[in-house]
């Protein structure tokens, strides 16, 4: 009896309709830092000149690599993934989280703060901070970038943006 009713279940489950599953919320867009005042990354200079490098009120040391136009942030990173502590990228491609043991830009030494609503681009890749905790980095090539921030932190521009840009 046991068998049989297992066997009704079980054919039942496999006769049912697929179920579809909701795709997730897609992230927020990204905030405007192009909106935010420019400011010299000369006065940002560290590592003799190689990195742009700043820090934000809490607790992030982020960088823009002027060689091959790498950037990042490492530090505190609310809601990341797996606990990440750093986020980089490079000067095509989305951008991902990982796990450092120790500050992966410690070797800048001590960075100026990036003021409040100012942003520091270099070439194609701009970070900036509003002040309130939130802290993005963008790059025009590809549309790609992050946020970190209170509310979350996320990767923007995932998509190949020539394959994946609306119509008008």
């Amino acid at each position: 009896m046991l068998i049989g009713a297992v066997g009704a279940a079980a054919a039942a489950l496999i006769a049912a309709p697929g179920i579809a599953w909701a795709d997730p919320d897609a992230p927020p867009p990204a905030p405007n830092i192009n909106a935010f005042a420019p400011i010299s990354p000369a006065d940002f200079s560290v590592m003799s000149g190689a990195w742009y490098a700043f820090a934000t009120p809490d607790g992030l040391t982020c960088v823009i690599q002027k060689g091959p136009g790498d950037y990042g942030c490492s530090g505190p990173i609310p809601n990341a993934p797996d606990g990440a502590n750093m986020v980089s990228g490079g000067p095509t491609g989305a951008p991902g989280f990982a796990n450092a043991d120790a500050s992966v830009f410690a070797v800048a030494g001590p960075v100026k703060p990036l003021p409040p609503k100012t942003r520091l681009s270099y070439r194609q890749i701009s970070c900036g901070t509003d002040g309130a905790g939130t802290t993005s980095c963008l790059n025009s090539y590809d549309q790609s970038g992050f946020v970190i921030g209170p509310g979350g932190s996320y990767i923007v521009g995932q998509t190949p943006p020539l394959l994946d840009r609306p119509r008008t």
